[in-house]
């Protein structure tokens, strides 16, 4: 029998919550997270985020609220915490566990000093301290982006900084909407707890930002708010340009988690919401403060919110009619100039000279270099010649959507230091997640991508981003291997049937592609955690991360397994999926790893 079938439940209990602190302080946890994991005993979102972060206090503060949660949700799991983590082989890891196994076995526990009485503070001051740690933390934290411990720059601020001073009134006060804050300490991805977000939250959609009003949602009204103009859901989810999906709840998110999750999860209510929709035409670049005449088309859409159920009784609200500005609400403009595409990042945006704006496949550009590129004109006038939707990106100047700096502007784009400059050559944020998250970014120093270091494959570690030499991601190595790797051309059953092992660089790069052209983050997570029904349909759900973790692992033996999964995610999509839009998402992807398989290994069939 197991000795601790021969304590109480609640002594095991009174045990872990005296030793959080303790454990939480062990070095390099990764195998007591991985042991946590194996046995349900882990949020795998909680999991993920943890092992991403590279600073040590941050992975004790993550380990101590693990740890804390199981206390507080799942305290019945208690006794299964302590079997898991008293295997010999975790107890050798960590010497600390094997103290606290010491202490247990042999009744010592029973000698700690008794703990008071638990109390909680008011609610007055806890409004009171979250000020206090909000304000430290927005003076402290800089949004860190590396190759070797560099900082980058704040959208805000720059736009801020760096406007003319022929700024509308209404473009002033942009500065004061709610954007995501700097994430307090091991809270990084529930931002929707935070009492700062009580009543409202900040959501995207595509690249259009919005605030959304949480007791206007609970009540089937117009509740996020864009522009100064107020939008329900699935009028937001038009604006952006994703009408035809008809699934607001997934394609609206906050923080990179879609709102059905949140609903789902308790954190937001939502009323029913009815629609009908009559076409409407948009300008390309409305001004202002346009007028409205009777040949303008409109939108209508009329929202209708559940009562009680006892009532029986719905309650229609008419929205009024509005003309939408999207450019306005956009933070990334597809732009050409002759033959040369690129993407405009406005917060990047400053003048023609100043900023490096514009992001091509191959690096970041100002407008000017972008047209010298191009057109190989040294007095080209880039105003003119960059074109957005077939209009020149004066016109986007014109309608305040670019906001050219003054000349005497001292902003990090219009006076920038060296290390500014540095900082410009690399993306602001992941390459394979999307995002800047609370980690340091690792930058190549061969192209412009910028990658967390778990996020990368292979991951990237300590010793690599402390060392000074060049670092080149798997995309970099991968292009400048590709023509002596296999020069005769291979046969695909022959290609399935290799060990792994001598092709991860091939299989890596394939995953890498695949979750850099997955642009809105719909295959790489779990999907069962945003789809209610999901697993009445699918019986084997397969997802990137997944996919990406498993490789990292070595858990593949050979090179078909890991195409059979990644084609496993193309297959569950076809046959899960009844709406165009996720239909065409999972058949463009499976086209686009389709082509780069047989490029990366040279299959002629």
């Amino acid at each position: 029998m197991d000795p601790l079938d021969f304590l109480e439940p609640a002594e095991l209990l009174t045990f872990f919550h005296c030793r959080k602190t303790e454990m939480s302080c062990m070095e390099n946890p990764l195998i007591f997270l991985n042991q946590l994991r194996d046995h349900n005993l882990i949020p795998e979102d909680k999991y993920k985020i943890t092992i991403r972060m590279k600073s040590k206090d941050k992975i004790r503060r993550a380990v101590y609220e693990i740890l804390d949660c199981l206390e507080k949700e799942n305290s019945e799991h208690i006794p299964l915490f302590w079997r898991c983590v008293f295997k010999d082989v975790i107890m050798n890891q960590y010497p600390t566990l094997k103290l606290l196994h010491n202490s247990l076995m042999d009744g010592s526990f029973h000698f700690d000093p008794k703990l008071p009485e638990r109390r909680e503070s008011e609610e007055s001051d806890e409004r009171g301290s979250s000020k206090v740690s909000d304000g430290e933390e927005k003076e402290t934290k800089s949004a860190k982006k590396k190759r070797k411990h560099r900082s980058g720059s704040s959208e805000g601020d720059d736009e801020q900084s760096g406007s003319s001073a022929k700024q509308t009134p209404s473009q002033k006060k942009k500065v004061k909407k709610i954007h995501f804050s700097s994430p307090r300490k091991g809270e990084a991805g529930e931002i929707w707890t935070w009492p700062i977000y009580k009543t409202q939250l900040p959501v995207t959609c595509g690249e259009v930002e919005g605030t959304l009003i949480r007791d206007k949602l609970a009540r089937g009204e117009k509740c996020i708010l864009v522009d100064k103009k107020q939008f329900t859901p699935s009028e937001f989810e038009k604006l952006a340009g994703k009408g035809s999906a008809k699934n607001w709840k997934l394609s609206i998110r906050c923080k990179d988690t879609p709102l059905g999750k949140l609903i789902k999860d308790g954190h937001l209510k939502a009323a029913v919401y009815k629609r009908r929709i009559k076409q409407a035409r948009k300008s390309l670049f409305a001004a202002s403060h346009s007028n409205t005449d009777e040949e303008d088309s409109e939108d209508e859409e009329e929202a209708q919110s559940l009562t009680e159920e006892t009532s029986g009784e719905e309650t229609e609200e008419q929205g009024e009619s509005t003309q939408v500005n999207l450019d306005h609400c956009k933070t990334k403009f597809k732009v050409t100039c002759g033959a040369l595409t690129g993407t405009l990042y406005k917060f990047r945006f400053a003048s023609g000279k100043c900023g490096k704006s514009i992001r091509t496949e191959l690096s970041w550009m100002s407008p000017e270099e972008f047209v010298n590129t191009a057109l190989n004109q040294r007095d080209a006038a880039w105003r003119k010649d960059i074109l957005y939707e077939g209009e020149p990106l004066s016109a986007l100047i014109e309608a305040n959507v670019l906001i050219l700096h003054s000349l005497l502007c001292k902003c990090k784009r219009c006076k920038p230091k060296d290390e500014d400059l540095d900082d410009e050559k690399n993306d602001d944020e992941c390459c394979i997640c999307k995002s800047d998250g609370e980690e340091d970014l690792v930058e190549c120093d061969q192209c412009p991508r910028s990658f967390h270091q778990n996020c990368h494959l292979p991951h990237i570690d300590d010793t690599t981003v402390e060392d000074d030499n060049q670092w080149l991601c798997t995309f970099c190595v991968f292009k400048l291997t590709e023509e002596c790797r296999y020069p005769d051309e291979q046969r695909t059953e022959a290609v399935m049937s290799r060990q792994i092992s001598q092709h991860l660089l091939e299989c890596q790069y394939l995953l890498l592609y695949l979750c850099n052209a997955d642009e809105e983050q719909i295959f790489a997570t779990n999907p069962r955690q945003y789809l209610e029904n999901y697993c009445s349909v699918i019986k084997t759900p397969m997802w990137l991360d997944k996919i990406a973790d498993r490789l990292q692992r070595n858990e593949y033996q050979t090179v078909g397994e890991f195409v059979s999964d990644v084609q496993l995610i193309f297959t569950n999509s076809a046959t899960y999926n009844r709406n165009p839009q996720y239909l065409n998402m999972g058949e463009h992807l499976k086209h686009l790893f389709d082509r780069e398989f047989k490029k990366a290994f040279n299959i002629q069939d």
